[in-house]
């Protein structure tokens, strides 16, 4: 047996992940269309169907940049859309009492 030892480390991330919300399609709803698909490489009428359901949660899980790429590119199209911060995994989003 050897004397050697391993150590093993936890890497945390400093930029913790964002999520883009489609807030409102706007009046160019077909250019919003093909912009969710560019964005998410859902199918066109997937697409349709996600930008007509906003609000809607597109992605998640992205750096703050990628999001903010994608909410640019929804934005060109006419949309309404905005990135944030997704709430930590057990973090209880409903108010207090």
């Amino acid at each position: 047996m050897s004397d050697e030892s391993t150590e093993y480390y936890t890497l945390i991330c400093d930029d913790p992940s964002h999520e883009v919300v489609l807030i409102d399609c706007g009046p160019r709803d077909m250019d919003v269309t093909r912009a969710v698909r560019k964005v998410t490489g859902l199918s066109l009428w997937h697409s349709r169907v996600l930008a007509r359901q906003a609000p809607v949660t597109l992605l998640g899980g992205l750096s703050a940049h990628r999001a903010q790429s994608a909410v640019a590119l929804l934005q060109s199209a006419g949309a309404e859309a905005e990135w944030r911060q997704e709430p930590e995994r057990g973090a209880s989003t409903a108010p207090s009492r």
